[in-house]
């Protein structure tokens, strides 16, 4: 009776039998294989998604630890390119300006590498952007390096034969400084002190009691000893080889023009006139007739530990006081 199903006969009112075709039990077969099915697809994509097998869990954790791997090595050629950017500034703005030498165009020192379509090649090939990323770096790092290498064998062959040329380019500080606490403001954009405002600063701002001595900064000839509007009492001196230095906001001038100077000489005295809101000087190198960065030019005064220091205080220096 368990196994078996009966039915009530309304005519009869007699339990009868309920026999099933075959038609019944094809549609209930069906219903427990497709159900089956189903069930099985669902178990199959769900092990397949959260279980990989272990070939595709080797290669994952492979592409893991290769990424992990790329991603250190880019990081190392940034670096290496932070510093080749440092030599190539060097370069241009110190070994070369001291030696009358052209700056090297940028364009010449990246240089035409690979076709940008060799890139995107590339990184079809390893479907990966970073592969391609990092030989773009380490191809555009290859030629910085080539051209710096050509440039110092140049700049070698320059320093022969220029003693008179050394001892007129400025390269000391017009102030005493080695401890560089009394560095104002720094060569670049800063907040103008007066009108607030953004401004260009064409040179370096040393703070000083007034009375302080000012030092020439190169040998030379004194072309400008006078009041100078917005800068006060100022002297200029032309060094030749195309460099002139300017000192202003002085307390007191005293060197005449056409007077020669030599390094070291003292030429004046920290002040407050012009357009200044506190005692300091005011010190701009200029050459071919266009103000430089200073900090450029003080190879005799300071060691490269104190020239670094001095790069990344003047750098920060976000206000000046003229």
């Amino acid at each position: 009776m368990a196994n078996k199903k009966y039915r009530i006969n309304p005519e009869t009112l007699q339990l009868e039998r309920i026999e099933h075709g075959l038609r019944y039990w094809l549609r209930r077969s069906g219903g427990y294989i497709i159900g089956g099915i189903c069930l099985g697809v669902i178990f199959f994509y769900t092990f397949l998604y959260f279980f990989p097998s272990p070939r595709e869990a080797s290669l994952m954790q492979y592409n893991r630890n290769l990424t992990a791997q790329m991603e250190v090595l880019e990081a190392q050629v940034d670096q290496m390119q932070i510093v080749m950017s440092d030599l190539s500034q060097r370069d241009d703005n110190l070994y070369r300006a001291m030696l009358g030498a052209e700056p090297i165009p940028q364009a010449a020192r990246l240089g035409a590498t690979q076709q940008i379509s060799y890139y995107d090649s590339l990184a079809r090939m390893t479907n990966t952007q970073l592969a391609a990323d990092l030989q773009r770096k380490v191809d555009i790092l290859e030629k910085e390096l080539y051209v710096q290498a050509r440039s110092y064998d140049e700049i070698v062959e320059l320093a022969k034969n220029q003693e008179v040329r050394m001892e007129n380019i400025p390269a000391i500080q017009p102030v005493l400084n080695k401890n560089l606490k009394r560095m104002a403001s720094g060569y670049g954009w800063r907040i103008d002190p007066v009108y607030h405002i953004r401004r260009f600063h064409e040179g370096m701002d040393f703070t000083a009691p007034v009375g302080t001595d000012i030092f020439a900064t190169g040998n030379g000839t004194v072309v400008y000893s006078a009041w100078r509007q917005g800068y006060g009492e100022t002297v200029e001196i032309d060094h030749g080889f195309g460099y002139k230095t300017r000192y202003a906001h002085c307390s007191k001038r005293l060197v005449r023009v056409g007077q020669k100077v030599k390094r070291g000489d003292v030429i004046a005295k920290v002040g407050n006139t012009g357009k200044s809101t506190g005692p300091h000087l005011h010190y701009e190198v200029h050459y071919q007739d266009r103000p430089i960065d200073p900090r450029n030019y003080y190879f005799y005064d300071l060691s490269p530990e104190e020239y670094d220091r001095m790069v990344q205080l003047s750098s920060n220096m976000g206000n000046m006081m003229d």
